[in-house]
């Protein structure tokens, strides 16, 4: 091994470091090999500009390409581009985000709890003080009497997969490597966060070009153990109802085509979570669609008497399971596949295979098929007649035609009709992603991506950026062109989007052609509908003037806001849609027109009004949100009453019921 050095700052090391590392995953004997940190996001500020700033100016003159850099709007949409870019690449790349101390570095929080709570990778260097204390207190520094080493960036300790703070520069190198190790473990990773002080990025270090070197890291995709396999086939066998709820952990896992086949293979139906949607195509004959609280009534029917669930890659969020409502069969038990033992735990399972879903169902298919395993024609003849009556419900959805305004369900239809297969979806929160888990018809696994472990207001358009980025890169290395690669078409709600819409001036500078489909409706949609369920009356949830002597219900009228000519004003090209009976058929032109754009033609805003009140289909399920106990709103007595009914069928999933396996 070489001793030579070089002397850089601790800055310039992390930037060359970053550009050689590299992701080697193996898949179906396919090997694959692309750069692990393929360019960095930031915002300079007196934290990082002499240091990461300057490192990463030096890498632009001196080495053109070893670490391309975006400039951002928002430190908080950096991460989640760096997190939409993660996941359309599977969790095989994502971005460095590098911010100033204080205000800088503090607003990428949200975007770490973001990352791990979805089990994405993102790298963050957040500066922080002066490690030195020299002009102690330096501008924006946290100052705690009781604790003088606590500082802005702890805030990252319990939100970040991995936490460092480089006090020395020495210590750049234990950080870097323990923090490149989290990030591409598939069943620890999350945000990283590596605490850089202003002052020790400057300062010179001796670094050993071993250090520098081209190293890779292998995404380690464990097989089960022969003895699960041989504990699910015997969970498995006997069952009356069987189902399969498919997780984000078939798409990291590449296990669609997997997925399908084995489920042909035992007439297994499958229903998917919010990460799941696209594990398998909408129209397969063995595809419920969506299941739990914003699931479909198919899934959800099926689900209340299974005996047998096959959670693959699900973490089993409160929406998958409705709030632990799902699932009444006295006897049911489940079997779990996933990467991660945590999530292969949960439920009370029965049985926990920690593996690879992909390198897990071929051998439980083989398992099964020498049981002699076929789902009971009972079961069959249930999934195909609660098919028929979701897709009746979806397609009456799509088709009718409401006034003056039409309903999200109808504007969903018709950009789904408007998109190719191969598009990508993008939402995060409000009441899209609730009707877009149900109604969104999927082909492509990689067509759908909504953020719904954390459904951050927000997310869309900088997520939808960090996705088309993606996009582009895969064009770019799959046919040497970005034309004729996926249309990204972000759907936001006029609440989101006043959250967090700034990073459509960065998909402006780099002429990136984004699709965004922005709904007003004056309110939020979803947590107004939660309000009224609630027994709250909407409390807070609209757009509008406060009345005079009123209580701040916002009964007043609609507030003169218009976003069409916010987005035109920061040099988005803009389509209107205007209300009238047409509206919907106008909208599917406007995407195709959008479409139609060339690559590198810059982002397109279509605006359209939608109605606040109107539902989509229902999905015959349930989702816990506590009902005041003590009311004096009949509304909310009213309320109380429906919560204890659906409180009443709530189950913990311990596994008590269960057989022992």
């Amino acid at each position: 091994m070489s001793t030579r050095t070089r002397t850089l700052t601790v800055a310039q090391a992390t930037v060359e470091f970053l550009a050689n590392q590299w992701t080697v995953d193996v898949v179906d004997g396919e090997r694959v090999e692309v750069r692990t940190i393929p360019g960095m996001h930031g915002i300079f500020g007196h934290g990082n500009l002499a240091g990461v700033g300057q490192a990463l100016k030096q890498s632009q003159v001196k080495a053109s390409g070893l670490m391309p850099y975006h400039q951002g709007r928002n430190e908080q949409a950096l991460v989640h581009q760096a997190v939409g870019y993660a996941r359309h690449t599977r969790r095989r790349q994502t971005y460095g985000v590098t911010a100033s101390i204080g205000p800088g570095s503090t607003n990428m929080a949200t975007g770490a709890a973001l990352a791990t709570t979805n089990r994405l990778p993102a790298l963050l260097l957040a500066s922080d003080e002066f490690a030195t204390r020299a002009p102690d207190p330096v501008l924006q520094q946290l100052e705690l009497p009781h604790s003088y080493d606590v500082t802005c960036a702890d805030i990252f300790r319990p939100i970040s997969r991995y936490f460092d703070r480089v006090q020395r520069p020495e210590q750049l190198f234990s950080a870097l490597l323990s923090g490149m190790r989290v990030l591409m473990d598939p069943a620890e990773t999350g945000a990283v966060t590596i605490a850089l002080p202003q002052d020790v990025q400057a300062e010179r270090l001796e670094v050993p070009e071993a250090f520098l070197a081209p190293r890779r890291w292998r995404i380690r995709r464990p097989g089960p153990e022969a003895e699960d396999i041989a504990a699910a086939v015997e969970a498995l066998r006997d069952a009356k109802q069987p189902l399969i709820i498919a997780g984000g952990g078939v798409h990291y896992a590449f296990a669609a085509e997997r997925l399908r086949e084995f489920a042909e293979a035992t007439g297994i139906p499958v229903a998917y979570t919010q990460s799941g949607v696209g594990s398998m195509e909408w129209d397969h004959e063995l595809c419920l669609g969506a299941i739990g609280s914003t699931g479909s009534t198919a899934s959800n029917a099926y689900a209340r008497d299974a005996d047998v669930i096959l959670g693959i890659g699900t973490r089993y969020e409160d929406f998958t399971t409705a709030s632990k409502t799902a699932f009444q069969n006295p006897d049911v038990r489940f079997v779990n596949v996933n990467i991660a033992g945590m999530d292969a735990y949960k439920a009370g399972a029965s049985v926990q295979i920690v593996a690879d879903a992909g390198k897990t169902l071929p051998e439980l298919q083989d398992g099964l098929s020498a049981a002699g395993f076929r789902l009971p024609t009972g079961a069959a003849e249930l999934v195909r007649r609660e098919r028929a009556r979701w897709n009746a419900a979806v397609d009456e959805s799509f088709s009718v035609r409401h006034q003056p305004l039409p309903a999200q369900t109808e504007i969903i239809g018709a950009v789904n009709a408007a998109m190719d297969d191969r598009d990508v979806v993008v939402c995060a929160a409000g009441s899209l992603p609730g009707d877009l888990h149900k109604l969104w018809r999927v082909r492509d696994p990689y067509g759908y991506h909504v953020e719904y472990a954390f459904s951050c207001m927000g997310y869309e358009i900088a997520g939808g950026l960090g996705l088309k980025r993606a996009a582009l890169h895969e064009a770019l290395a799959t046919a040497g062109s970005p034309d004729g690669g996926r249309d990204v078409v972000v759907m936001v709600g006029d609440g989101s989007y006043l959250m967090m819409h700034t990073e459509l001036v960065t998909a402006v500078a780099e002429g990136t052609k984004l699709i965004v489909v922005l709904l007003q409706n004056h309110g939020f949609a979803s947590i107004g509908s939660l309000s009224e369920s609630v027994g709250s009356e909407r409390f807070g949830t609209k757009y509008r003037y406060a009345q005079q002597g009123s209580p701040a219900d916002g009964e007043g009228e609609a507030l003169p806001v218009d976003l069409a000519a916010n987005a035109a004003s920061l040099g988005v090209s803009v389509l209107r849609v205007e209300p009238g009976a047409d509206a919907v058929d106008r909208l599917r032109a406007a995407v195709a027109e959008a479409k139609a754009r060339p690559e590198g033609s810059g982002p397109v805003l279509i605006h359209i009004h939608s109605d606040l009140y109107l539902d989509s289909p229902d999905s015959e399920s349930w989702w816990d949100v506590p009902v005041a106990d003590v009311a004096e709103l009949d509304s909310t007595i009213s309320a109380r009453t429906t919560y204890a009914e659906f409180k009443s069928r709530q189950r913990h999933l311990l596994g008590e019921e269960g057989k022992s396996s």
